[in-house]
Order: structure tokens, then sequence, then C-alpha cells
């Protein structure tokens, strides 16, 4: 059904390749696409007590949270609950708020991790929730496999640096990277997690499998066993393919509930990418020692410049020099007599 619906959307979207600009879709997104919010309700009895409106008092000054709070006067909603994003319908979350509570609704190791990789450069997470199955299990290993193979063969449109459209916003480098992060469906940390992921029409009874991109944005969630070869390809390639629809509503997807300053950590991804790696120290040189050999034999002096290049004392050559000059001198007597 969501393959059907999405197909017809990158048809009627084809015809305005020629004049998009140059932008990938997951990094359109990352740039200028700020997230939908979550909305909390809180029933008034609840919102009165001092110790919830200390809790909540951050997040009504001007909080980072893509989160709008809400007050409920109806006699009937006696918790807390968190509301999607996309339709304000789907309870994501219900409970009695409190610190910890609070925390979960909030953040998540896997959420934290989720952050990390889209701030790294990372075109799409692939985000597999594990039910527990061997079904389960082989899937995710043909989807991950399938990931690597495509990653081989896609490409980012060229991209035009005088094009005045298409000029990137801070961020990581622009790079073609699919990554997957594994979540286990029973994990108590990540439910409130888990059922953003699933969004308003997909109940967690089985493995599924969800792109995320951008600040959080969720392209679409597919039963593990549904999203086929072709399935991933097409979602794959719509979001390294050029921009073609600037408008946020016009896209496919829901937002994740992050809480986080997106105009600071995505210039402080472009200072981190920006900022050569540090010299590695130079090699520490052990001292040589210069060792000078002398002839078996020959004398060792403490002047070099008595000695002759070629190891033999000077004193030695005199002494042959003045013998050859005594043989000579008797030698010629001895001519002179005869």
């Amino acid at each position: 059904m969501f393959r059907a619906w999405f197909l017809c959307f990158l048809s009627t979207l084809a015809h305005a390749q020629t004049c998009a600009c140059t932008i990938p879709v997951f990094r359109y997104a990352l740039d200028r696409w700020e997230p939908d919010r979550l909305t909390l309700r809180v029933p008034e009895a609840m919102a009165q007590k001092p110790e919830v409106r200390e809790l909540l008092r951050p997040l009504r000054a001007n909080g980072q949270a893509n989160l709008d709070l809400k007050t409920v006067t109806e006699a009937s909603p006696q918790q807390a609950e968190l509301r999607d994003s996309k339709t304000g319908e789907q309870v994501v979350w219900s409970g009695n708020l409190d610190s910890a509570s609070l925390s979960q609704v909030l953040g998540s190791p896997a959420r934290t991790l989720l952050l990390d990789r889209l701030l790294s450069g990372q075109s799409v997470v692939w985000v597999l929730v594990d039910s527990g199955t061997p079904e389960d299990q082989a899937q995710m290993e043909r989807i991950e496999q399938r990931l690597k193979f495509l990653q081989q063969v896609a490409a980012l449109p060229i991209q035009d640096p005088n094009d005045p459209d298409s000029q990137l916003g801070p961020g990581p480098r622009l790079k073609l990277e699919f990554g997957t992060l594994r979540l286990k469906a029973s994990d108590p940390a990540e439910q409130v997690l888990i059922r953003m992921l699933a969004g308003p029409e997909t109940e967690v009874t089985s493995g599924f499998a969800v792109a995320v991109f951008g600040r959080g944005r969720v392209l679409g969630s597919w039963p593990l066993a549904k999203l086929d070869d072709p399935a991933l390809e097409d979602a794959c390639l719509y979001l390294v393919g050029r921009c073609s629809c600037r408008v946020k509503n016009q896209n496919p997807g829901w937002d994740l509930l992050l809480n986080v300053n997106w105009e600071k950590v995505l210039k402080e991804a472009q200072a981190k990418q920006a900022t050569p790696p540090s010299p590695a120290p130079p090699a520490e040189v052990d001292s040589v020692e210069v060792v000078r050999t002398t002839p078996a034999g020959a004398a060792v002096t403490s002047n070099p410049g008595t000695e002759d290049p070629t190891g033999v004392p000077q004193s030695l050559i005199l002494l042959a020099s003045a013998g050859l000059l005594l043989v000579s001198v008797m030698l010629m007597l001895r001519k002179n007599k005869t």
C-alpha cells in the first residue's frame, strides 16, 4: 500500500527534475526542514502540581525539543499523553509525569546514536526493529547486504557551486552513506522511539524497517518481510536524488521527537569536519653514536690532526722516510768508492 502511494508520489515529481536544485533530498531536509512538533497533553490537575510545573518549566521557556505542551481541561484524561507529529491523534506514550518518565519521553540511547549518525553525514539511517524471530534476523541481514550494494552503485547529484538555489547550509560534509541501526522491539528504554518510528498506521506486532533522514524525519515504515529489494531501492534513490519538491508537507513522512538545538549542532558538525586533524608528533630518534675503529697494532692519538687519512700514524711515516734517505746516502757513498 505504502509503496504504491510512494511510487505515485515519485511520478508526480518527475516532471520537475529538470528545474530542481541539485541538493539531495536528505541534505535539503537537514539544511532547511524544521521538525514538526509533537504534543504533550497534560491533565489540568496534574499540571497544577508544583513538582510537575517545575518539571515542565524548561520546556515552556524556549525549550529546544520539537514539543508543544497543552493543558487538558477535560475530565476524561487521567494521564499525560504524547501525541504524534503527523496526525496529532496517535498516542505515542501515556503515563504519570515525573523526572524519569519525562527523560524517557525526551530521549533514549538509540535516539542519541541516531542523532550522531545524522550529524556525521549519513544520508539515511535505516532503523531495523527486531521482534526476535529467526525470520526477522534473516530479513535484516538481507537488507543490510542490499544497502551495501546500493551504496556502491548509487551516486549523488553533481553539485553546482554557482547555483544560488543549491547552496548547502551548515552541517557535515556531503556524502553518500546508508547506515543501519538495530533495535530490539522489547527494549524498555526505546518504547517511545519505537512507537514514533512505527507511525500512525503501523502496529508493532512484528519486525519493521524505517528510513530516517534530515532532522529526524521518517520517510516511512515497512514490515521487514515486505521491504523487498525494489522498495528499498526506491526509498534510497529518492532520498539521495535531487530535491524537486521543496515544500516539506508535500513530501511523505513524519518527525521524531528529538531534544536538540539543530542550529547549534549543525554548526558544530561543520566546524568538526573543517578542522584538520592534529599533526602527529615527530618520532623520537635516539642519538646515534659514531664509533671510529683503529687498526690493530696502531697507536691511538688524541689529536686527529696528526693521523693520516689512511689510519697510519705520521710518526711511522717520518721514520720510514728517514730510513729510505739513509739507505740512499749509503748507496751513493759506496758507488763513489768504487
